[in-house]
């Protein structure tokens, strides 16, 4: 039944029938309202702005639907912003199965579906820029802020409060389970949209947590509360590396029965395990143990969610990153620790991160009480062991010989866990900031933009010192655009009112997209398309504009620190001499004084990119050139722990590439490596490619994916993307044999084995003195295919790039084509390294 269908027609929508409306929508699918949702709804309905400060489990989400409900009963256009992309995009699909596909869009910067809808899921960083360009002018009558606790996010909390501050027209549902004292908001919000603000809360949770300490090895933990039935239980840590090892170590205990683990092999069935990391999540989820963090592949988080929500996953070994909306049913949370490095120092746990663990035991309508359990640090634990083996025997107990914690290790106790169940979430500390960006979108609309930006800069949520900084950068900002003939003052206001206006074109929807793309463009520009390695320039443009992976830059360093010092280690440089010569090694960096001084030109002529840093890398270029799997490039970084941010950084990339190259500059060279990029980020897992192309082309429910199993694309299918992968696992044969790596190559082909390739190169060797690698190598020129359907392979003839061009030796082999679709990738194997005719 679609909730819009429950709208009462025209005239009849007040509040009253609204709520009454809802009210029978809630009813008919068996669910009775909370008191505290019940609350909410009326102010709701009756047009307050509410404060929801409920529990996890509380049912929330119910009332933003009702809220977007009554939004639509008035006529009014209403936003559902969340603090991630995966959560908007999660959200789209609920609410667009609620009222309807055709009522729902979403914008989340890098994917816009039906903008013009009457409910829009987006980040808080649309809505914001959204707030700044139109104000009170901006066509949107409700706004409902979920994990509104992301206000005091140091990097991105402004765009929760830009929103407050430049909507006054507009109704605010804000919710989050970890609010803290909101006195403040209750009045500001009354001041500014002239509304009662309702704060509703509840410190009683539909299902009631018990907390429970415990000084027994985890192992133990884990096997009493298996034995006391109080399973799925979610094993927090505070690193991915320890979430992994856990779940190896509880390999030892057995978590399910008999039955159980057929049934996971049963909903497991032909699921592909393709990478290291993968491999041993098999072994881990049969065993019904399933690990759960942020660098995991998606459709291996999504499996193991399946798992749990089937009811077969007892165990979850996983990360704290369950407190974001992870759909992960869980009875009992144990926190390995109570202290966690930030990236800055280790700390204790603050009230808010730990209520927003714990808040995730218990379930709602499956559970009527879930349970916290703390762990003591190991070194007690480990005390505590041994002061037990002693009984009460005095003279034993002072022999024991006391473990230290390890140093600078910051400890807990149970008076540590006590006061954080009594801890109230701290209060919401303010990150307004001040950008390019933000003057410009507040200078394009019409009306006076100073007195706009004075009441912006002089009535946010910050202390006075902080407001006097900010607007010390408005005034250095808006000198600087007019310097660079971006904006102009004017001596009388023009037709809108402005006294001030943008010179330039801005791209369309300015700020709301990526923001880099339009430098991309110009960069474009300057690269020579006649330049054997202009498809890579292209891609190093587009890599220039994307965020770092950290993680992925971090390896590359070290690798690339590691190689130098074996290399100046062999040409007998001196220890003091090799560590002042690391410090220029850094991870590769293509184009990148042409780059950043195309970057200062146009950033002269366009201030506001300054807001956003060029950032010149080579992830994907990197595993292009050195001709690399997917899984040879994790294990090659030692990435394993990491390949689900890899795979995201190749998503993001393949994307960028698609929307911002032009067409008409696009070159054959280019069209493949676009078309190899999409199809090696679907044969590693194609759910993120599968929920981009269904947001931009949304299909009918029935169509979804709806088994555990994952939707593969026949690799072979996209012939231009396969030619560019067996391309690559031949050239990747001919870098490994231009360094005499033979035993990398008896690995790759066991069949020849390293003797076998050793002894064919020697031939080579005798008539020449190189072997290429550059780009004229590797491309399709030296590359003969003969496709031979009937025995369903390809023969392929890899011609070696000698210096004297005679092209007279190469590698001959077959492409096994039932094999790469089963494998996802280019299955060769080598038939012989020799000269032609040979």
């Amino acid at each position: 039944m679609n909730l819009i269908d429950q709208l009462p027609s025209g005239n009849d929508a007040d509040a009253d029938s609204l709520y009454e409306a809802f009210e029978r929508w809630v009813s008919g699918r068996g669910i009775t309202l909370y008191p505290a949702q019940e609350e909410a709804l009326i102010e709701v309905v009756s047009g307050a702005n509410v404060i929801l400060a409920t529990p996890t489990g509380s049912g929330k989400s119910l009332v933003a639907a009702g809220a977007l409900f009554a939004g639509l009963g008035r006529d009014q256009v209403g936003f559902y912003t969340a603090p991630i992309k995966a959560l908007v995009s999660e959200k789209f699909f609920d609410l667009g199965e609620m009222f309807g596909r055709e009522n729902v869009g979403m914008m989340t910067g890098d994917a816009s579906v039906n903008a013009d809808a009457p409910i829009v899921c987006c980040t808080a960083e649309v809505l914001a820029n959204i707030a700044l360009r139109d104000g009170a002018e901006a066509d949107i009558g409700l706004v409902v802020m979920d994990e509104f606790h992301f206000y005091a996010e140091p990097e991105r909390g402004w765009a929760w409060q830009i929103p407050l501050l430049e909507l006054p027209q507009t109704q605010f549902l804000l919710m989050s389970a970890t609010l803290g004292d909101v006195s403040f908001f209750q009045k500001d919000l009354t001041r500014r949209t002239g509304r009662p603000t309702a704060l509703v809360t509840s410190a009683e949770r539909p299902v009631p947590l018990i907390y429970d300490y415990r000084v027994t090895p985890l192992h133990e933990t884990v096997e009493e509360l298996l034995a006391e039935r109080k399973a799925p239980i979610y094993l927090v840590h505070f690193t991915q590396a320890a979430a992994i090892d856990r779940a190896q170590a509880l390999m030892s205990i057995n978590v399910c029965t008999k039955e159980e683990k057929a049934r996971i092999a049963e909903l497991i069935g032909n699921f592909r395990f393709t990478t290291r990391f993968g491999r041993n999540l098999s072994r881990f989820v049969r065993h019904g143990i399933g690990v759960h963090h942020a660098g995991m592949l998606p459709k291996y988080r999504r499996l193991v969610e399946r798992l749990a929500q089937a009811g077969l996953l007892k165990v979850i070994c996983g990360t704290d990153t369950l407190g974001v909306g992870v759909n992960v049913p869980i009875r009992t949370v144990v926190f390995t620790a109570l202290s966690k490095y930030d990236g800055h120092r280790v700390r204790r746990l603050r009230a808010r991160e730990f209520h927003q663990i714990a808040g995730r035991a218990g379930r709602a309508g499956f559970d009527t009480v879930g349970f916290v359990v703390a762990q003591a640090p190991e070194h007690v634990v480990e005390n505590e062991k041994a002061l037990a083996k002693a009984g009460d025997d005095p003279k034993k107990r002072r022999k024991v010989q006391r473990k230290k914690p390890p140093e600078g290790f910051v400890g807990w106790d149970e008076d540590t866990f006590a006061k954080l169940q009594d801890a109230e979430p701290e209060m919401l500390r303010s990150r307004f900031e001040v950008s390019h960006a933000m003057l410009l979108s507040v200078i394009a609309r019409p009306g006076n933009a100073f007195q706009a930006m004075k009441r912006l800069l002089t009535d946010n949520h910050e202390d006075p010192a902080a407001r006097r900084r900010h607007i010390s950068r408005a005034i250095a900002i808006y000198r600087s655009l007019l310097a660079g003939g971006v904006v102009e003052s004017l001596d009388e206001p023009d037709e809108q009112g402005r006294y001030a206006r943008i010179t330039v074109d801005l791209q369309e929807d300015f700020a709301l997209n990526q923001p880099l793309s339009t430098f991309a463009l110009a960069a474009f520009e300057v690269l020579d398309p006649a330049s054997p390695s202009y498809a890579l320039d292209v891609l190093s443009v587009i890599e220039a504009t994307l965020d770092d992976p950290r993680q992925i830059l971090a390896a590359q360093l070290n690798r690339a620190r590691g190689e130098a010092v074996q290399e100046m280690k062999a040409e007998g440089i001196e220890y003091e001499e090799r560590m002042e010569l690391l410090q220029d090694v850094d991870y590769p960096k293509p184009l990148q004084e042409e780059l950043e001084a195309a970057y200062e030109i146009y950033r002269s002529g366009h201030p506001w990119v300054g807001d956003h840093p060029l950032r010149p890398k080579s992830v994907v270029r990197d595993m292009f050139e050195r001709a690399m799997t997917f899984t040879e490039y994790i294990a090659f970084y030692e990435l394993a722990r990491g390949e689900g941010l890899v795979l995201r950084y190749l998503s993001g990339a393949f994307k960028a590439l698609q929307q911002t190259v032009p067409e008409s500059i696009k070159t054959d060279d280019l069209i493949d490596l676009i078309e190899w990029l999409g199809e090696l980020v679907r044969q590693v897992d194609s759910s993120l490619l599968d929920e981009w192309e269904q947001l931009a082309n949304p299909r009918d429910e029935g169509e979804l994916e709806q088994a555990i199993e994952e939707r593969v694309t026949r690799v072979t299918a996209n012939a231009r993307a396969f030619r560019v992968l067996v391309r690559n696992a031949l050239f990747r044969r001919v870098e490994l044999a231009a360094l005499e790596r033979y035993s990398e190559l008896g690995e790759l082909d066991p069949g020849l084995g390293a003797d076998g390739w050793e002894d064919a190169m020697a031939g080579y060797w005798e008539d020449h003195d190189e072997l290429g690698t550059g780009p004229d190598a590797r491309g399709p020129r030296l590359l003969q295919i003969e496709e031979v359907p009937d025995d369903g392979l390809w023969r392929v003839r890899q011609v070696f790039d000698d210096p004297a061009g005679d092209r007279d030796w190469g590698i001959t082999a077959e492409v096994d084509l039932v094999g790469s679709d089963e494998a996802g990738e280019a299955v060769v194997k080598v038939i012989s390294v020799d000269r032609l005719g040979g």
